[in-house]
């Protein structure tokens, strides 16, 4: 399966597809450039895997295009049309796909600096969760944030996704456990 997702902010073409080994370059410098923006946001190791190392980028490609053909995960970039040519700006994920009866996944996200706060984030989430109610057939898609994530909980929203609780110590976040507010939304088609 290898998913390539098109629509618009109303200002930009955006495309959302599986990574490929070529994109190296560009997904290098736009993490590298921003990595002060995404270190408060991003997933770490806690202590007991710590020394694990993470997967290099042709690791994370491979991982990505097996879990995509066994539909686990839907790991895509994002990228956008800028002055008449694609730019790379951030990575959207459908993850941990379940099928059977709870038919369902979650979405995570980061963008580049540069392009927060221009409605990507809210068109591709509202893209990727069109492809997993219709071309999936899932159930129920969540988002999980932190609660201090004020522009995450907007991305939420504007797609559509509906608060549902709090989650105590979900996940280890800037190296620590950190809550997460939890924003839902149901396939109306599933029934």
């Amino acid at each position: 399966m290898r998913p390539v997702i098109r629509t618009s902010n109303g200002t930009s073409e955006i495309t959302l597809r599986l990574l490929r080994m070529r994109d190296r370059k560009a997904w290098d410098e736009v993490r590298s450039e921003n990595k002060s923006w995404l270190t408060p946001w991003e997933a770490t190791r806690p202590q007991i895997d710590a020394d694990l190392p993470l997967p290099s980028f042709p690791q994370m490609v491979r991982m990505g295009a097996r879990d995509a053909k066994d539909l686990r995960s839907l790991s895509l970039g994002i990228w956008i049309k800028d002055r008449g040519r694609e730019r790379f700006v951030g990575q959207i994920t459908l993850g941990g796909i379940v099928f059977g009866a709870y038919r369902g996944g979650y979405i995570g996200y980061w963008i580049d600096s540069r392009y927060a706060n221009h409605g990507v984030v809210t068109h591709a989430v509202m893209a990727l969760t069109e492809y997993a109610f219709e071309e999936l057939s899932l159930h129920r898609i969540e988002i999980n944030m932190r609660p201090e994530n004020g522009a995450s909980q907007r991305v939420a929203e504007k797609a559509g996704y509906i608060y549902e609780g709090l989650r105590l110590r979900y996940l280890h976040i800037d190296g620590q456990w950190r809550d997460h507010m939890i924003f839902v939304k149901e396939n109306p088609r599933i029934q």
